[in-house]
Parts: C-alpha cells; sequence; structure tokens
C-alpha cells in the first residue's frame, strides 16, 4: 500500500541495495525548500537553507533516537571516514585500525592511507566469521586504537552484532566508528543502545534519500577527544567570528562539518527520511523480511550467501546459483532489475515491492518464466 509515495516504476525493482527508489514530491520539495529560497531570498537565501540543514538533523535523530545536533552532514561515508581518522588522538602502544576483508572496498581505501599518520591496519579475514563475538574477542587486541564495524555487509547481507562489539571495545577503550550505509532504513537502529563513538550513514540507498547526503553521528561524550584536521569556518564554535588568527572547534559533531556546506542533498533527502520515519523503519524491516522468506523457502539452501535467518542479515539476498547465467536471463526478460557481485545475484525488495513481484521472481529462479 505504501506504492503510492514513490515514483513508480515500470520493473520490478530491487535495487534497493545500490539506490532507493525516489518518492513522490521530491521535485515539490527541492522547489520549495532549495530553489525558491534562492531565487527569491529576503535578503538572501542561507537562513532557510540552514533551516533546511536543521530539518535533515532533526528527522535522522527521530529515526536513530538521538539527538539532531549529534548528527553532522558529510557528502559521504568514505570523506567522513577519512575525517575521523585524522581526528583521533595518538595513544601510546596502540596504533592499528581493525577492520574486515568483507567490507566496502572504497572504506578499506580510506584506511590504508592511514599509515602516513602512522597508523598499522589489520584486516580479519574473509574466512573468519564476523558474526560472531569470539571473532572480534581475539582481534580485538591491545594494539588495536580503532575499529572499524560494518553493520551489513553489501556482498553478503550479513548483519554483524554491533552492540555486542561495542560493549568489548568500550571495556577495552578502543575507539568504534560503525557503517550503516547497508542497513539504514531497512533495520531498525537504535544509536543509544549501541554505544559506539562514531556512526556514519549515507541516505542514498534504503532511505530513498538520493547521493551526496551522507551523515556522521558523534558519541557526545567523545566529541572532545576529536580534533579533525579537514575543517572549515563551520567546524568554528563561532563560525560569523571572521578572525583568521582564531580558531575553535566547535561542540559536538559540527566540529567535523568543514567549509561552505552542500544545501541541496540535504534537501532531497529530508523528504524521503520524512516519509521513511512516518512509514516507520520496523514496517520497512517486516515487509522487507517478508518477501525475502518467500524467496528463502524457494531456493536451495546451498544457495544462500546471505544467512537463511532474517536476524542475521539485512535486508539483502544473495544468491549463488549453478544455472546463474540463464538465471540472469529470465530475470532480466522479466523486467527484474538487480545486480550481480562476486558472490552472487543481490537481490533487495523494499517496502514498494509487493509479494506478485516476489513471486515473478521465485519464477525466474526456478527455471519457470512469468
Amino acid at each position: 500500500m505504501f506504492q503510492e509515495h514513490f515514483a513508480p516504476c515500470p520493473d520490478i525493482y530491487l535495487l534497493n541495495h545500490s539506490v532507493g527508489r525516489m518518492p513522490l514530491g521530491t521535485e515539490a520539495n527541492l522547489r520549495e525548500h532549495f530553489l525558491d529560497p534562492w531565487e527569491n531570498g529576503d535578503p538572501e537565501p542561507w537562513p532557510r537553507w540552514l533551516e533546511a540543514i536543521a530539518r535533515f538533523q532533526a528527522v535522522l535523530g527521530r529515526i536513530f533516537n538521538s539527538a539532531a545536533e549529534n548528527f553532522c552532514p558529510q557528502t559521504n561515508i568514505s570523506s567522513a571516514l577519512g575525517k575521523v581518522i585524522g581526528s583521533l588522538p595518538a595513544r601510546s602502544g596502540r596504533n592499528v585500525i581493525l577492520y574486515c576483508e568483507h567490507d566496502f572496498p572504497s572504506v578499506g581505501f580510506v584506511l590504508q592511507q592511514a599509515a602516513r599518520l602512522g597508523y598499522r591496519t589489520r584486516m580479519i579475514p574473509a574466512q573468519e566469521d564476523a558474526q560472531q563475538l569470539a571473532t572480534w574477542e581475539s582481534a580485538l587486541t591491545p594494539d588495536v586504537h580503532c575499529v572499524l564495524l560494518t553493520h551489513a555487509h553489501f556482498n553478503s547481507g550479513k548483519l554483524i552484532p554491533v552492540a555486542d562489539i561495542t560493549r568489548l571495545t568500550r571495556a577495552r577503550e578502543i575507539f568504534s566508528v560503525v557503517d550503516i550505509a547497508q542497513s539504514a532504513g531497512v533495520v531498525p537502529i537504535d544509536l543509544r543502545t549501541w554505544q559506539a563513538d562514531v556512526v556514519l550513514g549515507s541516505c542514498v540507498k534504503w532511505l530513498c534519500g538520493g547521493p551526496g547526503a551522507g551523515f556522521l553521528w558523534l558519541e557526545p561524550e567523545t566529541a572532545a577527544d576529536l580534533k579533525p584536521l579537514d575543517v572549515g569556518w563551520f567546524s568554528h564554535s563561532a563560525p560569523f567570528e571572521f578572525d583568521i588568527n582564531h580558531f575553535d572547534y566547535a561542540e559536538g559533531s559540527a566540529r567535523f562539518w568543514g567549509g561552505t556546506p552542500s544545501i541541496l542533498p540535504y534537501v532531497v533527502a529530508s523528504h524521503s527520511l520524512e516519509l521513511v520515519g512516518r512509514i516507520g523503519v520496523e514496517t520497512v524491516r517486516q515487509h522487507n523480511m517478508g518477501l525475502t522468506r518467500k524467496i528463502v523457502s524457494r531456493v536451495d539452501p546451498a544457495c544462500l550467501r546471505a544467512p537463511a535467518d532474517p536476524d542475521l542479515r539485512g535486508g539483502t539476498l544473495v544468491l549463488a546459483l549453478p544455472d546463474q547465467e540463464s538465471v540472469v536471463a529470465r530475470l532480466r526478460e522479466a523486467g527484474v532489475r538487480f545486480d550481480v557481485r562476486p558472490l552472487g545475484l543481490r537481490l533487495s525488495p523494499h517496502i514498494y515491492n509487493t509479494a506478485e513481484e516476489i513471486d515473478t521472481v521465485v519464477a525466474c529462479l526456478s527455471g519457470g518464466g512469468q
């Protein structure tokens, strides 16, 4: 019943792990909150544009159960991660940044540059099970300064137990950064319960907010210890002081903002975030689980590269099929939009997908076609 809220698609759109579909009203929202202030601002558009940023932060706060001011707009997760790594205080005997081979390659590229700042990187190999807390207990050794945790892995859909791991990192005084790009909007997240130090997210996927509207959430108690190198006048505690000889970090997450901010991506994303907030992430989750369950029940369990248990995966099913080429051809002929990665086909149903569409997908997977 939620299809009417999104731009119509003639095909069966299951690429929500890549780009979520545009909500209806996006163009009107862009006109009202970005173009009109620019065209008709009196005397100039910045006050209304900054109201749009505040709107973006406020709706993030409602979705993730945190204060709005704990969110700082960012261009994307990779850029935000680079800022975080550059902000970390030195700690004697700790210079390792830990991550997982299943993390998205872009964040791995960022972490590998940390050697320039004196860090060493260490990777949990792909063959080790990142869903097991014991894997992290062994890897979080005394020389680890910072760990990157990817809540839902892009290539397998696996969810890792973030709250359990961050309890370990807190006890061992290890800085934690969580990437929620593939879970935000399809898995309910309560940032108050995680107790991570930093959480990085993007609106382009399940939140249906388009590219360019990333965000950084910062634990307030952690903020004072972090001093980013990548700053600008919006990182200043008094951005309108205009004294080139004086810089003082803003309180909280705003210290990561940087120079003159982009506005348009956050105007676009706020509209979609408000829609997702009205629908409810839990509603999206239950709908996704119901549709993916239909697929799981009809394929050979040996084909699953994402966990069969929906509590152990995000919104994406990954299937490695023995007759993959013919399956791909049938899916494309039926108008299914999906993609293929090294582990298999990725299929990600959202709130606007229907049981009838999934029946078509199942028929293609089993060889029956439409």
